[in-house]
């Protein structure tokens, strides 16, 4: 009889530590993203672009905008190579 009580214990234990660790896990996915920066900060940006020209190859990882202005190289604007998100 103990021993039927002791794991009846330790099953509603780990059953409860298991329940706990899954609602802080879902209640993690529950909050909500983080406001833009405000304007002129610059944000991180992951974006490479192509000189057509000459083939020169560029990356960008900040910028003011999160959609800025492609770089000019060559006395012409450079394409695109990454999609934008």
């Amino acid at each position: 009889m103990v021993y039927f009580v002791l794991k009846l214990i330790i099953a509603l234990a780990v059953g409860l530590l298991i329940m706990r660790t899954g609602m802080r896990l879902l209640g993690g996915f529950s909050t909500p993203m983080a406001e833009p920066p405000p304007a002129g900060e610059l944000r991180k940006v992951k974006i490479m672009y192509r000189c057509e020209i000459c083939g020169a190859e560029v990356r960008m990882t900040i910028a003011p905008l999160e959609d800025p202005d492609p770089p000019r190289h060559c006395m012409d604007e450079m394409t695109l190579v990454t999609p934008v998100e």
